[in-house]
């Protein structure tokens, strides 16, 4: 049984498409007898506070379904404050430099980066000729914060991109959840070996009922995290509501702004429902006539994880944010496609979304679909050849 150590920022009970991805992963290599261990902070996002059940402590280490977790401490923050944000990076690192000191790592260690930091922390402690390292890249940093406006290109921008070739340079196999994070990769070091691991879903396909589409308004949905990025407070602004009627499901820095903007715009035709679990998510969603998937700006490198998790779902989607998940809807006819940006032509697109054009696109295609070309398990089979 080979040992196996997971370092990364977010894992359950910590909610959103980063934690569900490590969790899968995890699960994934201990059903191929990997010994998995996973090193990760107390919990604490969305909310930038440790959550009430790991209050107080240091450390936690717990075993479950045979994969053991160590969380260490964390000056836990979300505050838009980039020196505060600074301080909370640098403490998990501190933590991770501790636990290196003390404890022995295996042979195979897979880093999540972003974020960076966090990243060349353990690239830093961990090279060796002895030990594998393998990077798993979710997002492109710092080239994402420049595109979100999180950065100006200035000596603090040299550094990072300082940082993230280092982190290229050490790493033995980089993982890229799209193929415009390999091609970066590959124009730095272009006999790196790299691995296209797309952020696929790992749940039972629900089983397909006949849903019948609503008469009059549509019904579009949105799901997940009311951040910055994805830029849902401009788009409940920017919405026609001739067509639909916009639900929301989550939680981050935006929810209190879209609140209040329900709250005194009674005449837009919002319904938002709070947080609930996946499970319960995977449940509702299906009773939606679509989903959107928005990002205010268009991130390079980014593929939202939410395609795959609908195309399980059979749910259609209605795309907003350019980039490679723009083409992965149209290769495989998911749904439509609005100019990333361009609200008028967003707009535009809803009005012409007809009930019989959601009939056509057939929760059962979109979920044989998925089945096909999404499969979380034949991903996982084609790494474990890459990690082994």
């Amino acid at each position: 049984m080979t040992d196996i150590l997971i370092i990364t920022n977010y894992f359950p009970p910590e909610t959103g498409a980063a934690s569900n991805r490590i969790f899968h992963l995890a699960e994934g290599l201990k059903k191929h007898d990997f010994k998995v261990s996973v090193l990760t902070p107390l919990p604490n996002y969305p909310t930038g506070e440790i959550f009430d059940a790991y209050k107080g402590r240091f450390k936690d280490t717990s075993t479950k379904n045979n994969i053991t977790i160590y969380r260490l401490w964390i000056y836990a923050s979300n505050s838009k404050n980039k020196l505060l944000r600074l301080i909370a990076m640098l403490s998990y690192s501190f933590s991770l430099c501790w636990f290196f000191l003390w404890n022995k790592i295996p042979k195979t260690v897979i880093i999540q980066s972003p974020p960076l930091l966090v990243a060349f922390t353990s690239v830093l402690f961990l090279r060796s000729k002895k030990r594998k390292l393998i990077l798993n890249i979710s997002d492109l940093w710092p080239i994402a914060g420049l595109e979100l406006g999180a950065f100006k290109k200035n000596l603090s921008y040299n550094l990072l991109e300082k940082i993230e070739y280092f982190n290229y340079k050490h790493a033995d196999l980089i993982l890229g959840q799209s193929n415009e994070i390999l091609n970066h990769v590959r124009s730095l070091f272009p006999k790196k070996g790299t691995f296209l691991y797309r952020n696929y879903p790992d749940f039972v396909t629900p089983k397909v009922s006949k849903r019948v589409v609503s008469k009059g308004k549509l019904k579009m949905v949105y799901a997940g995290l009311l951040g910055i990025a994805q830029g849902v407070y401009k788009l409940c602004k920017e919405l026609d509501y001739t067509h639909i009627q916009f639900h929301i499901y989550g939680g981050g820095t935006e929810r209190d702004k879209i609140q209040t903007l329900i709250s005194n715009n009674p005449e837009l035709d919002i319904v938002y429902h709070g947080e609930v679990s996946r499970d319960t998510l995977h449940k509702v969603l299906v009773r939606y006539d679509l989903t959107i998937i928005p990002l205010l700006n268009r991130i390079y490198g980014s593929v939202p994880s939410k395609i795959f998790e609908y195309a399980r779902l059979g749910l259609p989607m209605l795309y907003f944010g350019g980039g490679e998940g723009e083409l992965i809807i149209q290769k495989y006819d998911l749904g439509w496609i609005a100019k990333s940006g361009d609200y008028d032509d967003l707009n535009t697109v809803i009005s012409k979304i007809k009930s019989s054009d959601i009939e056509l696109k057939n929760r059962k295609r979109i979920i044989k679909i998925a089945i096909e070309y999404f499969d979380f398990g034949k991903q996982l089979d084609s790494l474990i050849k890459k990690v082994q």
